[in-house]
């Protein structure tokens, strides 16, 4: 096995080398903790406060606005948690192709919730969400791009509903997107969304695993979920783990959407375009408003670990859906949403491109996956 080809950034991205670098200096040479008033502390302070900076001008909000988290999931269950715990009775309005962090943490919250339906492509109709909003609702999260199917929702018209609805309401509603896919590759200007709070995700725009950061607007007042020394404005205590905060904002720095929004699409359609010459093969998704560096598949008579497991022999990372789930035998919860049968979605493969993958790497992987499939179809009998 020769080729390492990978196709799976929609699970996790490579550290872009200028990202490492600029992290390095604060595992052993300005150490200290940003807390202390020291010139060791502030040394790293000052690392911190740039890297705030930068991911608020990357949001266009202020720096006291960010707030930076463990992990998008830790972020996610932050704003939900912090905006529904303050209030008694409370209702939030989601839809059911949310990433779990989501899900689970509107179930888990005690709120009254409503799930909206998606179409056949997964969007969330604007129709449905107005009507779904009452008296009680006080939190909409719709994710601005699914990371299965690549669906990237309307969330700027989302908001401009929101914000009218508001005018004439004395519990206003908060809205919140979770842009963990969507940000090396979307508009994600938070004025021009209108959304009042916006997830990010380090490990998902070339940074380090184990970052996150959360941007909420200062007039939203949430009760904190995690208690200690008061660090990010009260709301995220905890030791600043300044390395992962550092390389985050670099990353951040480092998005250039429309360059890598023109490469990842060109791929992707000719990706989209050779699979689906296949027989038995569909596009699970829409073909438009699409990530565009996100293909997802189901293959009639082929199961999609199988596959899975069949492209990795040959040196090729694909997936069948979120790399949180992977472990779970159920169906995705994403394309059941979408109307897959579960003997669909179970056949299903997630193709996601990224900044280091070229034409060669496509071809090969087309190459690979007529043999595969024939196989997997013949060990079915189908």
């Amino acid at each position: 096995m020769n080729k390492k080809i990978y196709l799976d950034n929609a699970s996790t991205t490579p550290v872009d080398e200028k990202v490492l670098k600029a992290m390095e200096p604060y595992f052993n040479e300005k150490y200290g903790n940003p807390s202390s008033i020291h010139s060791f502390g502030q040394e790293a302070r000052v690392g911190i406060d740039d890297a705030r900076q930068k991911v608020a001008d990357f949001l266009n909000c202020e720096a006291e606005e960010i707030i930076f988290t463990g992990s998008a999931t830790e972020a996610n269950n932050i704003f939900i948690l912090g905006v529904l715990n303050s209030y008694e009775d409370s209702h939030v309005i989601t839809s059911p192709i949310e990433h779990d962090a989501v899900l689970e943490t509107v179930k888990e919250s005690g709120a009254d919730f409503t799930v909206l339906p998606v179409d056949k492509n997964g969007f969330v109709s604007l129709e449905d969400l107005e009507e779904a909003i009452n008296e009680k609702t006080v939190l909409v999260s719709i994710m601005y791009a699914n990371n299965e199917i690549g669906a990237i929702q309307e969330i700027k018209k989302m908001g401009e509903l929101i914000s009218k609805k508001n005018k004439d309401r004395e519990r206003k509603i908060r809205f919140h997107t979770d842009a963990a896919q969507a940000a090396g590759y979307l508009n994600c200007d938070v004025d021009s969304l209108n959304v009042d709070g916006l997830t990010l995700s380090g490990h998902k725009i070339y940074g380090p695993k184990g970052i996150g950061a959360l941007y909420k607007n200062s007039s939203v007042d949430i009760d904190p979920i995690i208690f200690g020394g008061g660090q990010e404005m009260g709301i995220r205590s905890g030791t600043y783990n300044t390395p992962l905060i550092v390389g985050m904002g670099k990353a951040v720095e480092l998005i250039e959407k429309e360059r890598e929004k023109e490469k990842t699409e060109k791929l992707r359609d000719y990706l989209i375009d050779q699979v689906l010459k296949l027989k038995g093969t569909s596009l699970n998704g829409p073909r438009k408003r699409r990530l565009s560096n996100n293909a997802n598949f189901s293959f009639e008579g082929a199961e999609g670990e199988s596959i899975v497991l069949m492209f990795d022999q040959e040196g090729v990372a694909v997936s069948t859906g979120s790399a949180c789930s992977s472990n779970n035998l159920e169906a995705s919860h994403v394309l059941r949403a979408i109307g897959l049968k579960d003997l669909e979605a179970h056949s299903s493969l997630r193709v996601s491109l990224g900044r280091n993958t070229t034409k060669k790497d496509i071809d090969f992987f087309l190459e690979l996956l007529p043999k595969i499939i024939t196989s997997l179809r013949k060990i079915s009998g189908r």
